[in-house]
């Protein structure tokens, strides 16, 4: 590990001074298996995707921010499409592209908005791309808005509801127009209540199936994100036995989501493993981070979730921030505040 050069702001670009940071399991993935999920990355890389910081360089085009800024984005340089030490998270100053970035409100603090851009991504990825559920967008907020889709006949499932991903899930799936059923531990059914579900069931209870597949009676499946181990089993049965889509987004994509999809299929069911990075090069990106979560986030309709636990000061704290995630988390997610 040693100093980076600090980048410079292309076309569409802007420079970051990093204020604070947050980690993924997709950070501690290390030896073989990195190799595995990202085969074409580049040594040596800086991973990270979760920033927030005030941008100091703005490159040719850039309409939306000026020096001074302060934003959240999604840093991609792990991406095929990027593949850039200099757009990794994980270091003092971060080249992002400006379809990637939101501004903050005033009373969004920087360790509080790092919790937001991988799991806004994967959850947008999973939701909105056509190879996945394939839903329409959030609105503005401007009276394009879908929040009276059908008194909200349309259901969106989201298993793992507390998780980051499942956060974001269900307000964006909610802002969408669609109601919104997830799943959590008992203690953090009140979270995901107050993120826009109607409806929340314990994961751990053998009877959850069961239960929502009856609170699905009359209405439509629109889609269902499975977030976490285990989680595809789980609900495979509920997309095949209630009217609807058919169509299931894995956030936990293993081979054997792979051979379970597969297999799915004969029953109608259409399995799709969820790639987070997937919007900083689709047009759900920029519909995102530059159309719908500016006005979102300043006028309280969307909330930088789950809690910011800020674990540590400075870019050498980040490993031990890498351990503690590895240990287990429950509806937080780790920061490390590096200004």
């Amino acid at each position: 590990m040693g100093p980076a050069p600090v980048p410079r702001a292309g076309a569409g670009e802007v420079v970051v001074r990093t204020a604070a940071v947050a980690v993924n399991p997709v950070d501690a993935i290390t030896g073989l298996f990195r190799r595995v999920v990202t085969p074409w990355l580049r040594y040596p890389a800086v991973l990270g995707s979760d920033v927030a910081g005030t941008v100091v360089e703005v490159g040719h085009g850039v309409t939306r921010f000026a020096v001074g800024d302060r934003v959240l984005g999604h840093a991609a340089g792990q991406e095929r499409h990027r593949n850039s030490a200099a757009e990794g998270a994980f270091q003092q100053h971060v080249l992002l592209l400006e379809q990637l970035c939101t501004p903050l409100p005033a009373d969004l603090a920087f360790e509080q908005a790092a919790v937001l851009p991988l799991g806004l991504s994967t959850a947008a990825a999973g939701l909105f791309e056509p190879d996945q559920l394939g839903l329409p967008l959030p609105g503005r907020g401007d009276g394009d808005d879908r929040q009276d889709r059908d008194s909200r006949a349309e259901v969106v499932l989201v298993w793992g509801a507390s998780t980051s991903v499942g956060c974001n899930a269900v307000q964006l799936a909610h802002a969408a127009g669609f109601a919104v059923i997830g799943t959590a531990s008992p203690h953090n059914h009140e979270l995901v209540r107050s993120l826009g579900a109607e409806q929340v069931f314990d994961y751990r209870d053998l009877g959850a199936e069961a239960q929502i597949v009856a609170a699905l009676a009359g209405r439509r499946l629109a889609g269902t994100v499975a977030i976490g181990a285990g989680s595809l089993t789980r609900t495979l049965g509920i997309v095949r036995a209630a009217s609807g889509s058919g169509r299931l987004a894995s956030a936990y994509p293993t081979p054997v989501t792979t051979v379970r999809g597969l297999l799915a299929r004969r029953h109608g069911v259409h399995v799709s493993a969820i790639w987070g990075g997937r919007p900083t090069e689709s047009p759900v990106g920029p519909a995102i981070y530059a159309d719908f979560l500016p006005a979102a986030l300043a006028e309280g309709r969307y909330r930088a979730a789950p809690e910011a636990s800020v674990v540590g000061t400075g870019l050498a704290a980040i490993p031990g921030a890498l351990d503690e995630l590895g240990r287990g988390v429950s509806a937080k997610k780790l920061v490390v505040r590096i200004e």
